[in-house]
């Protein structure tokens, strides 16, 4: 009993005088934000704009919404468990080679990621500085690879400040435009109706989706808290935890840790959903029906030649800065898909460097920059169904996360979203397979 009372001392002093305020505790979704700012969101929102307008401005603000959920699910395993969900999930997968099957679609999803990542980053170096695209990839992995350095020598916070300033730059660079040549408001507001026209609309839906809710985002944010609010491994083992524990581990309240993670989540998803949304209507507006703008390098030369060179620059600028930061976190993704999963560590370089090879090849090759970043999100809206239903079970379990489970209400919101994607991939694989 006497211990009891001083642990629940403890926690209540813990409340009043060593919990920091929660600006303190923002960070870690604006770093796992950083992958629905990617350059395969860029291609998907300004090809969809293009070709289509306004149309699919509603799937941008649904994907958004969905997101917003899901990475609070995953930012609370994170914290309450003290476990990423490859972790969780490589605990409970028994069977070796059902582990393994995880791990390698898990995987594959994850070298997507890289692909549109780095793609978009030899890309815009091409067009600020006219590098040959193979050399705009080599230099786009050896930045990513001193970022991810930087994160495992000065720790998380560091990490979250530079990748912070990137962000920055990425909403600068793709939001000016709108501003200068601004959207039609009322087919802005039409493009809220859910529609489609043609299984080309279809398709890029699903990329939109695939760019928005990112499997390896996921992966990532129930990483970045575990690492950001590491608890001591008895803790940290513990299939069910209690606040009173948590706190005492953490010197923080596991409740006010949520509460400051739903506005970390609700800033990141409002900033990344302002950014995409802004991207497709810059296409939109100005972009529309003019040949040659479904490909980024077109729309570079449309937006400088209709709306101006310093427009084009900061897009040029955004894409690069999206580039840098985003590879770094699917980088950080994949490291800890193969930890969880697999119980493999990898040095940073050796796996920088596999995973940098197939986008290089593809540069390489002269396949076509924008379509391989619109296939890749593509890819990896199929990678959606087994990141998100493990996670909505998973958050759902009270031995798992014990009071801090989800309630019934948000179970059913994960359920109708992993329904809804679900569906739209399969809608999106007949069209593919039939032809239409």
């Amino acid at each position: 009993m006497p211990k009891t009372a001083g642990m629940e001392g403890r926690v209540a002093s813990a409340r009043r005088t060593s919990v920091p305020r929660v600006a303190w505790l923002i960070g870690p979704a604006l770093v796992a934000g950083v992958a629905y700012l990617d350059p395969g969101n860029v291609a998907s929102n300004m090809t969809a704009g293009a070709r289509f307008g306004y149309l699919l401005v509603w799937v941008v603000v649904l994907g958004n919404v969905m997101a917003w959920l899901i990475q609070y699910l995953s930012a609370k395993l994170g914290i309450v468990t003290g476990q990423s969900l490859p972790e969780a999930l490589g605990r409970r997968i028994r069977n070796p080679w059902g582990r393994r099957a995880y791990w390698l679609q898990a995987e594959l999803v994850a070298m997507a990621t890289d692909i549109a990542e780095v793609i978009g980053g030899a890309v815009a170096l091409n067009l600020l500085f006219g590098l040959p695209l193979v050399l705009g990839g080599v230099i786009t992995g050896v930045v990513s690879l001193g970022l991810l350095i930087l994160q495992s020598r000065h720790g998380a916070r560091t990490f979250e400040v530079v990748v912070i300033g990137l962000i920055a730059i990425i909403a600068i660079g793709f939001t000016f435009g709108v501003f200068v040549a601004p959207p039609d408001g009322a087919a802005v507001l039409g493009g809220l109706v859910p529609r489609f026209e043609g299984s080309g609309s279809v398709l890029l839906a699903a990329s939109i989706l695939g760019a928005t809710i990112m499997p390896h985002a996921i992966y990532a944010h129930s990483a970045l808290a575990r690492d950001r609010f590491p608890a001591p491994a008895d803790v940290m083992g513990a299939e069910q935890t209690t606040d009173a524990a948590l706190a005492l581990a953490r010197g923080i309240p596991t409740a006010r840790l949520l509460r400051a993670t739903r506005w970390d989540v609700s800033i990141a998803m409002i900033i990344a959903g302002t950014v995409n949304l802004c991207i497709l209507l810059l296409a939109a507006a100005n972009l529309a029906g003019v040949r040659g703008t479904d490909s980024l390098e077109g729309a570079y030369a449309a937006l400088s030649a209709g709306i101006g060179p310093v427009v084009a620059t900061l897009f040029a600028v955004g894409l690069l800065a999206s580039g840098l930061a985003s590879t770094s976190v699917g980088a950080y993704a994949g490291a800890e898909i193969m930890r969880g999963l697999l119980h493999v560590r990898v040095p940073l370089l050796a796996r920088r460097l596999v995973t940098l090879i197939p986008a290089l090849i593809l540069l390489g090759i002269g396949v076509d920059p924008t379509v391989a970043l619109v296939l890749s999100q593509v890819v990896l809206s199929f990678g959606i169904p087994f990141a998100l239903i493990p996670l909505v079970a998973l958050t759902a379990r009270g031995d798992v996360l014990g009071p801090f489970r989800n309630r019934w209400g948000t179970t059913a919101a994960g359920v109708a979203a992993s329904v809804f994607l679900i569906a739209l991939n399969g809608v999106l694989l007949w069209l593919v397979i039939s032809g239409t």
